[in-house]
């Protein structure tokens, strides 16, 4: 289990997105406990002494505009490649009803493979459709509103731009995750800060709340960012563009996670 203040140097680190998932998603189980569907997250050992090799995790991101059905083909192909924590299905200039199709349509894919299904922006939304979370952005709706909607048991998770305070307020106040950036220029989403690895290490030798690194990430720049502790990894061009195909793309970054840190080791049984 884990606090839902931040706690400090010398505790063990939550790496698990999923609160309804925990069990599949908790990348080092030796280092923290986690009941699935509980919504107490209690304090961390401060005498368990954090392993500073980076357990690193992929938090795919739709592209903005996608027809599920055909979708659906790329995504089962991206979690064939190995490991990934989450998809967020991220649409813009759509209308309700879109989104509501797309979920239904994606929404199974990626939970019958233990795969949380995070909505962008929209925390009513994540409610009615039975979704594992949402994320919120500095510009959308408060930590707490969205909290209020989605109720206690559920992921939710607040970008934090390359703010440290910011994300020690959204941390304290019970966020699932922080999400820093960006890190890299991004094709997808021009960026309002540039944030640093050194974020990234701060951050995690000093809370136990998980981080999640975005903008521009490739395969070939992600090194620093595993290497300075990030929890996981959001990527949208790098996998949903990639020249061989998301089955390729997850299988790259899951193989710099290993050789830069220690990536997620999936039980068989």
């Amino acid at each position: 289990m884990w606090s839902r203040r931040p706690s400090y140097r010398g505790s063990s680190r939550h790496s698990s997105l999923s609160r309804h998932r925990a069990e599949v998603l908790s990348p080092n189980p030796a280092r923290f406990d986690k009941k699935p569907g509980s919504g107490v997250k209690a304090k961390a050992d401060p005498l368990v002494q954090r392993d500073t090799r980076a357990t690193t995790r992929l938090y795919l991101i739709t592209p903005p505009a996608l027809d599920p059905d055909r979708f659906a083909a790329e995504l089962e192909e991206a979690l064939a490649g190995g490991d990934v924590a989450s998809l967020q299905l991220r649409l813009k200039d759509c209308d309700d009803d879109a989104v509501r199709r797309a979920t239904r349509v994606l929404k199974p894919i990626a939970q019958d493979r233990g795969v949380a299904f995070i909505m962008n922006d929209r925390p009513d939304l994540a409610a009615e459709l039975d979704c594992d979370g949402v994320h919120v952005g500095e510009e959308d709706m408060p930590y707490a509103e969205a909290r209020r909607l989605l109720g206690p048991d559920r992921i939710v998770g607040v970008t934090c731009g390359a703010s440290r305070d910011r994300a020690i307020t959204a941390a304290e106040a019970g966020a699932d995750y922080v999400a820093f950036g960006a890190f890299f220029p991004s094709t997808t989403k021009s960026a309002k800060h540039q944030a640093d690895p050194d974020l990234l290490r701060d951050w995690s030798e000093t809370t136990v709340v998980p981080c999640c690194a975005i903008g521009g990430i490739t395969q070939q720049n992600c090194g620093p960012l595993v290497e300075a502790g990030a929890d996981f990894l959001a990527v949208i061009s790098a996998i949903w563009s990639h020249p061989k195909g998301p089955r390729a793309a997850v299988a790259e970054f899951n193989e710099v996670f290993t050789r830069y840190g220690r990536a997620f080791a999936i039980n068989p049984g």
